[in-house]
Order: structure tokens, then C-alpha cells, then sequence
């Protein structure tokens, strides 16, 4: 008769569900904690002035334009062109607060109709502390 030992029988293992519960914790926690630069998502090449410079205020209301002629207002876009949707979008972002200043970002390449319309929007809204972003100039000292 043969008895068995079954001790012999087993083979080493390296359990790796510790090591996968490490990574994705360590994953979650940099998604969480990376911050995102809402100026990176639109390469805009403003227009040039020689004025001086101008601190914006944090709480302004950042309106973009590209270059295609879209309309951004802080991170949402306007589904369409027209003054209409411009103002809906606005107004949905800015709520009731009419004396929160406003600052347009206009890309240097875009129509002129464009930033017309924009400024458009924002009058018939009722916004009248409007601004418009430039860079500054390469010849000013």
C-alpha cells in the first residue's frame, strides 16, 4: 500500500491579484488627482495690441472663438453658429448673473462675422463688461 504524501503534490503559485489591486488604486488616484488645462483643448492664435496689460478677473466668463467660427463658453460648446443657440448656451453657463465680466477669445483667423455675432449675444443677454483677449505685441518693447 502507498500512501501519499500530498504536501509534495502542490506547486508554488504567485498570486498577482494583490499586485493588480495596487495598480489600478495607484491608476485611479493620478486620474483623479491630474488637473486638466481647459486652454490646451483650443490652440487659438489671438490677435496682437500693444495696450497694456489687463488682469482678468477668476470668475469671468470665458467666451472663445477657433478659427472654424465655433463658439466655446467655458467648457461647453454651442451646438450651432447662430445667435440663438450662443445666447442658450450662455445663459445656461452664466445663469442670472449679468455684471459677471466677460472675456472673448477670439482666434486671430476667424471671421469677423464671427466675433460680431458673439458680441451680438452677449448685448442682447445684457452683459456689458465685455473684453477682448490679445497678445501681446512682438514689437512692443
Amino acid at each position: 500500500m502507498r500512501i501519499r504524501d500530498r504536501r509534495a503534490a502542490d506547486e508554488p503559485e504567485l498570486n498577482l491579484v494583490p499586485l493588480i489591486d495596487v495598480i489600478l488604486v495607484l491608476i485611479i488616484f493620478f486620474v483623479i488627482t491630474t488637473t486638466f488645462d481647459a486652454r490646451s483643448v483650443l490652440k487659438l492664435e489671438l490677435p496682437r495690441a500693444s495696450a497694456e496689460h489687463s488682469e482678468a478677473q477668476s470668475r469671468a466668463l470665458s467666451v472663445l472663438v477657433n478659427a472654424d467660427g465655433r463658439y466655446f463658453v467655458d467648457d461647453r460648446e454651442a451646438l450651432r453658429t447662430d445667435v440663438e443657440s450662443l445666447k442658450r448656451t450662455i445663459q445656461e453657463v452664466a445663469g442670472d448673473d449679468r455684471e459677471r465680466p466677460v472675456l472673448l477669445r477670439a482666434d486671430a483667423r476667424t471671421p469677423h462675422q464671427a466675433v460680431v455675432t458673439a458680441l451680438d449675444a452677449l448685448g442682447q443677454l445684457g452683459f456689458g463688461r465685455i473684453s477682448i483677449a490679445t497678445a501681446p505685441d512682438a514689437a512692443a518693447p
